[in-house]
């Protein structure tokens, strides 16, 4: 693994891995709205972003690095709200470390700008990894297939 560079270490946006993060900055990293991440905080329990005057929302690296696994798992592994939450609840989705965070944040943006190959994290250790590599295709397969009707009922 790569040694962290805490001093060196510079996002996009010029701040430090280490840095706090404003809503619309997180927002823009994982491509969703900002009303879409204040809705997750009412039914993640877990995502707890340090709140200022106004309300104004600041959040920790391991607030973004579990909001990144949200989505995933949302959106990529379409997995529904009460899946993720009870995910969560079981511990079946590891609450990521400060030192885990660090690392994510030094390499590139796993939502956005990634490779989009899986990961050690990403992938199952049961060994069925295949089981959903076939289960994606058939869902790209499906959207073509919806894609194709809807041109011919137009």
């Amino acid at each position: 693994m790569a040694e962290i560079q805490s001093s060196s270490a510079q996002r996009r946006n010029g701040k430090s891995a280490a840095a706090f993060r404003t809503i619309s900055e997180v927002a823009d990293d994982l491509e969703v709205p900002p009303h879409v991440l204040r809705f997750w905080e009412t039914k993640f329990n877990q995502v707890r972003p340090l709140k200022r005057g106004g309300g104004r929302r600041y959040y920790r690296p391991e607030d973004v690095a579990l909001l990144q696994r949200i989505r995933e798992l949302l959106y990529r592994e379409g997995y529904t709200i009460k899946g993720v939450q009870k995910l969560l609840r079981d511990g079946a989705v590891r609450m990521p470390t400060a030192g885990e965070t660090a690392r994510a944040a030094q390499a590139t943006n796993p939502v956005k700008g990634g490779t989009g190959k899986p990961t050690a994290e990403t992938t199952p250790s049961n060994g069925h990894g295949g089981d959903k590599a076939e289960l994606q295709r058939v869902i790209d397969e499906l959207k073509a297939l919806r894609r194709q009707l809807a041109q011919a009922l137009n």
